[in-house]
């Protein structure tokens, strides 16, 4: 008992904690740092900021040479009167865009998938000059060949049809090499895993590489569907019916027509960009990792 209470307690060291002090220096390099973003982001919010004001202005208002920053009042029923304006059919471009891009994105993340598929894990003789085709591709803009493809379009009697809008859209060599980038990277094990419980390169391709592919499959769906929507030259030329045409169209057509409303232009240019950042904030970091994963970011 007493050799009990002769032992010390020794208790333990206290570690003093060093104080981390930040130089003015580096303080300052921050701020600038963040003011620069912010100056940044105003600048490329700016022309948001300008549609929707002039859409919710009257023509007045926007051709005034005493423009002001902010309108006096905020028009809501210009929405209401683009809607309804008999001249301008709206409503039907925005289906047409909105059917064309999610057939579109559908169409080619599935034709690109396979293809990528079998030229990163399919050996055959002839895989290579495929490759090279595929690359060959990439350097041949649509401008060039957009007159043969309205020949063929034209010969199958798809002018003004949905099918003659969408299926030259369904094929794209810059979507399946990004596929074939991110299949040569997937595991082989996880392949060879279901080649062992009896799964041919079908079986092994959708139950076990396109459940692990969500990554690069939603950002080209998000790049595909963008592209989609913005595209212009192919609905003019081959969109020549007015139940045919999409948003784009429609609102290119304001700029022929012998009165021009321009605040309907202007809301009806913000309706039209808000899907994509709607579909842009949703799927945004998916952006990112897809090509991250596809072995392309720098």
């Amino acid at each position: 008992m007493a050799a009990s209470t002769s032992e010390t307690v020794q208790s333990p060291p206290v570690i003093a904690r060093q104080k981390t002090s930040v130089s003015p220096g580096k303080v300052i390099l921050t701020i600038i740092r963040y003011a620069a973003l912010v100056i940044l982001a105003l600048i490329f919010l700016l022309p948001f900021y300008l549609i929707v004001r002039n859409g919710l202005a009257t023509d007045l208002e926007i051709t005034s040479p005493h423009w002001t920053f902010f309108p006096s009042a905020l028009h809501f029923e210009n929405i209401q009167e683009l809607f309804s304006d008999p001249d301008v059919p709206f409503i039907s471009g925005l289906e047409n865009s909105a059917s064309i891009a999610i057939l579109q994105t559908a169409g080619q993340i599935l034709i690109s998938a396979l293809a990528g598929y079998g030229l990163a894990r399919i050996p055959y003789r002839w895989s290579n000059a495929i490759l090279y085709a595929v690359l060959l591709t990439l350097m041949i803009p649509f401008a060039v060949i957009f007159v043969e493809v309205y020949v063929v379009v034209s010969y199958l009697n798809w002018v003004s049809t949905l099918q003659g809008l969408v299926v030259p859209g369904v094929f794209s060599g810059f979507t399946a090499f990004l596929f074939r980038q991110f299949f040569l990277s997937f595991p082989h094990e996880l392949e060879e895993a279901g080649r062992v419980d009896g799964l041919g390169y079908w079986g092994v391709f959708w139950r076990i590489v396109v459940p692990n592919s969500y990554g690069i499959i939603a950002a080209l769906s998000v790049i595909t569907f963008i592209a989609s929507w913005n595209s212009f030259l192919w609905p003019l030329v081959i969109g020549q019916d007015p139940t045919a045409y999409t948003v784009q169209v429609v609102l290119s057509n304001f700029l022929n027509a012998q009165v021009l409303n321009l605040h309907e232009l202007f809301i009806g240019a913000a309706i039209a960009i808000l899907p994509l950042v709607i579909v842009f904030f949703v799927l945004q970091r998916y952006i990112v990792e897809g090509y991250r994963q596809s072995g392309l970011k720098g």
